[in-house]
């Protein structure tokens, strides 16, 4: 391994606002709200805060497959909130969340609104709301949240350390790709041993710890998420690829991963949703914005 840096760390600490890489706009050692400004609250009594990320396409998905089922209660409105804008920083939405991330909900469906935050939170809170995706027996319920709770541990070991340091950092530092590559791909194994005798992450059936691991695991897999694939050699992780292309299949997945996104094919993003009928009409390819 070669010698990257001579970097010795000071004493205190002290925030270098210019060595914050392509995020150094809204990254910083503080909470809290940097300005007023209000959310705005459609008809449905569910309003999802949110972008097209893997913890808020998690969100997505639940909701669509809800709708799938027949929950009616489960219409949503999908409201897009630009982080590398500092939305999240806005009043409203630090009410809501005050960690300032996507996604974030707040359930209007009774006399008294409840915000929730943090993806895996929820998603709990849709399952047992509409008693879906979530198993009730003990011991199952038990594997599928030991399951979710697993991705909401190790999740940022791939976004915040092998994501970054690999597609994002200003610089590429040896140490923090291979530390952050051999998680990653001990992760996929993981996941690639536990599917060797199970459908699906809690057993046979589809629960939220797919829709939770998923946008993170299956997207990685399919070599759609930082480019990575080659370099992780996913194709090496057999289990993993076929459950990630089985969940890719699911027209609610495949709904969901439109919503809130700002990236890709035109035709895949529906920036707000209000609506069904908004898959069909209001795209970025069918809209006045593209």
């Amino acid at each position: 391994m070669t010698d990257a840096s001579s970097y010795t760390p000071p004493a205190i600490w002290t925030w270098n606002r210019e060595n914050g890489g392509r995020f150094a706009a809204i990254n910083r050692p503080i909470a809290g709200a940097t300005h007023d400004k209000a959310l705005p609250v459609g008809r449905h009594p569910l309003q999802l805060y949110s972008l097209g990320t893997p913890n808020g396409v998690k969100v997505t998905i639940m909701l669509e497959e809800l709708l799938a089922l027949g929950h009616a209660g489960a219409e949503y409105d999908a409201w897009l909130i630009r982080i590398n804008e500092g939305d999240q920083f806005g009043s409203d939405f630090v009410d809501i969340n005050p960690n300032s991330k996507i996604p974030a909900l707040m359930d209007r469906s009774d006399a008294t609104p409840i915000p929730i935050f943090e993806s895996g939170a929820i998603l709990m809170h849709l399952a047992e709301k509409f008693g879906a995706f979530l198993p009730t027996e003990p011991a199952a319920r038990a594997t599928c949240l030991s399951w979710l709770f697993w991705q909401v541990g190790s999740g940022p070991f791939i976004g915040g350390g092998f994501g970054h340091f690999y597609a994002y950092a200003p610089v590429k530092i040896e140490y923090a790709i291979d530390r952050f590559a051999m998680e990653a791909k001990r992760q996929l194994d993981v996941l690639n041993r536990r599917l060797a005798d199970n459908d699906y992450l809690a057993g046979d059936a589809y629960t939220i710890a797919d829709m939770a691991a998923w946008p993170w695991y299956g997207v990685l897999a399919q070599d759609e998420l930082y480019d990575a694939g080659e370099f992780l050699q996913v194709q090496d992780y057999p289990n993993v690829q076929r459950w990630a292309a089985a969940i890719a299949e699911r027209p609610a997945v495949r709904r969901g991963r439109m919503v809130n996104r700002v990236m890709g094919d035109p035709a895949s993003q529906l920036r707000e949703r209000h609506d069904a009928a908004d898959f069909d009409t209001r795209t970025m390819d069918k809209s006045s914005d593209a």
